[in-house]
């Protein structure tokens, strides 16, 4: 297909700002889908999207367009996911496009991740078209919003374009800017292949279907292609495009978005972020893939049931397939047996994870409190990385210890400001900077003129302030105006200690965490007292304690069954009683040598409540 007839844009915007709405609109105006067949969300095909509202993997799709000058464009389409903890997903769909809709809420303005988006968009050099949507709610006031994005970004008021992606308005107009202003890939048809897999999924019977962006050259079903990164090679099963359901055509040439089943059974023989070349071209230059995401949260994922250890190892490398952001290694807990450590982009990203392995892979999970990676530099200089708490050495093992850093950046109405920086305070924040992106409205009242004044704030804080239920505790400050954005900054030494949680004096690897030293008593003293309160009750006295090294700083104690053993005795001498009572605990003691006690999911719940502060 001639490439100067080719637009391939995504769409980036904050959460909630309305992107899968207007990619449906998009679709039915291009008649991609039948009016009778759209239903709202139609590209968010995953009951944990629509359940939650939310878009959680990026999807492709290929809209035909005949514009007024009797034209017709091949238009492709990347939806991405609006949250920070998805932010992997927004750059590999950045990679394949010329092109991008930065969406902005009418009555919710610029906010945190509009700011990242754009200028991740603007890294790729890519033409960015705003778009201000939601015209038609009550509460909505463009021309404020419009103002916000000429003030922070530098647009011209004349690009942007306003719609409202529910009645449909301005939808024309869009799409005849994303023909006139996305500049149309390079024509390359002629240069030998090679293709950026920018997704990809697995099939019981095509095997990993790789969802590729081509740059050069064309690729037809049956021909012989190679992964230049895996070295692996293989027949190209299908190849086809996303109308949006996956739709085989005779070939994909340059510029297009589009699919190859590779009919790989194994899925480390395609990745994401290699190139696909033909079988013969061995001297390819494979194409820049993507750099390698930095995982935030660590957390050890253990099947309930032991025998489901080789269920829970092959779903998490089908998952991990179509979610290139998840990793895994193998480990074992004396508490829970064999299970994954593994790795994530954010706590939601966790979350997503834990549930998409339950419901699409039949899973009943044990999931361990989400801590972080630390650096630990030992007496002889090395730096050794440790992102399970149980492995990180007692103090005096080690000269000093760092912790992941961020930088967070806080879009919020200033009458906030002071809730906010107190927040930040209580959670070891450090002041950056503040800004004011758009001026108070004028107003009757010109007492309350500044609560429409929006406020940037920027605060260093620790990656593990983020896990203590920062996200909540921002919202219900601000009364859900808040938003924010994070990236990781570095490491920075600090006083950090790990604290062990023992059982009858046996510490649980699976309950251990690393905190500030001055926080230390309180969180174990607050983990314990849970902690009493939900392990069952056994047969035998069982003693809680929060200790660093061997130091015991907290305890509590579980009361043991009673089981009354005289009242079989109806008078008698007192020996007989003293003998029973005796023989009990006698039973009791050795019970408690040899007794386990097991530790239900509530008490790794409860360590994901607890202030860690």
């Amino acid at each position: 297909m001639d490439t100067s007839l080719i637009r391939n844009f995504c769409i980036i915007a904050h959460i909630d700002h309305g992107k899968s709405t207007l990619a449906d609109r998009l679709l039915e105006e291009t008649g991609t889908v039948d009016s009778r067949q759209m239903t709202a969300q139609y590209l968010d095909t995953m009951d944990l999207e629509r359940e939650r509202g939310i878009t959680i993997k990026g999807k492709a799709v290929q809209m035909k367009y005949a514009h007024a000058n009797g034209t017709t464009y091949q238009l492709n389409l990347i939806d991405t996911p609006g949250h920070v903890d998805f932010g992997y997903e927004v750059s590999r769909a950045l990679a394949a496009c010329e092109g991008a809709l930065l969406v902005v809420d009418a009555a919710q303005g610029a906010q945190a991740q509009t700011l990242a988006n754009a200028y991740l968009a603007l890294g790729n050099d890519l033409h960015i078209i705003p778009v201000i949507n939601k015209i038609d709610l009550p509460m909505a006031d463009p021309d404020r919003v419009a103002n916000e994005l000429v003030q922070v970004f530098g647009f011209d008021e004349k690009e942007i374009i306003f719609t409202s992606a529910k009645t449909g308005e301005g939808i024309g107009e869009l799409l005849e800017a994303i023909v006139e202003k996305v500049p149309p890939p390079r024509p390359s048809t002629e240069e030998p292949l090679r293709a950026l897999i920018f997704d990809s999924e697995y099939d019981s019977f095509k095997g990993v279907i790789a969802y590729v962006r081509v740059f050069d050259g064309t690729v037809k079903r049956g021909d012989r292609i190679r992964m230049l990164s895996a070295s692996s090679v293989t027949e190209a099963v299908e190849v086809g495009v996303f109308r949006p359901e996956l739709t085989a055509t005779p070939e994909l040439s340059a510029g297009q978005v589009g699919y190859i089943a590779t009919g790989f059974k194994e899925v480390d023989e395609s990745r994401v972020g290699d190139t696909v070349a033909m079988e013969s071209r061995r001297d390819a230059e494979p194409l820049p893939g993507y750099a390698p995401q930095k995982l935030m949260v660590f957390a050890g994922l253990y099947p309930s049931d032991g025998e489901s250890y080789e269920n829970l190892r092959e779903a998490l490398q089908k998952l991990s397939l179509n979610d290139a952001a998840l990793s895994y290694e193998p480990e074992s807990s004396p508490a829970l047996g064999f299970g994954f450590r593994c790795g994530f982009l954010g706590p939601l990203h966790m979350e997503i994870v834990q549930e998409r392995l339950e419901r699409e892979y039949d899973l009943d999970l044990i999931a361990t409190s989400p801590g972080v990676a630390y650096q630990v530099v030992m007496p002889n200089e090395d730096v050794v990385t440790v992102a399970n708490p149980s492995l990180m050495p007692s103090p005096g093992e080690y000269r000093e210890a760092r912790e992941p850093w961020l930088e967070m950046t806080v879009i919020a109405p200033s009458r906030f400001v002071g809730a906010m920086m107190e927040l930040f305070t209580q959670h070891r924040g450090i002041y950056t900077r503040m800004e004011y992106i758009s001026a108070a409205m004028p107003t009757e009242d010109t007492a309350n003129a500044m609560y429409d004044a929006r406020v940037l704030l920027q605060y260093e804080l620790p990656l593990a302030e983020l896990l203590a239920d920062f996200y909540d505790k921002i919202k219900s400050r601000t009364q859900g105006y808040a938003s924010l954005d994070y990236s990781l900054t570095g490491y920075r030494a600090g006083p950090l200690v790990k604290l062990d949680i023992m059982l009858n004096g046996k510490p649980v690897d699976a309950l251990c965490f690393v905190v500030h030293r001055d926080n230390a008593y309180d969180a174990g003293k607050d983990l314990v007292e849970q902690l009493r309160k939900l392990i069952p009750r056994q047969m035998f006295e069982v003693a809680v304690q929060a200790a660093i090294g061997s130091k015991v700083i907290a305890r509590e104690t579980v009361k043991a069954m009673r089981k009354n053993v005289l009242a079989k005795c109806y008078g008698g001498d007192i020996t007989r009683k003293r003998k029973l009572l005796s023989k009990q605990a006698e039973g009791k003691k050795r019970m408690k040598m040899v007794g386990q006690v097991e530790v239900p999911q509530e008490a790794f719940l409860a360590l994901l409540k607890l202030d860690k502060r």
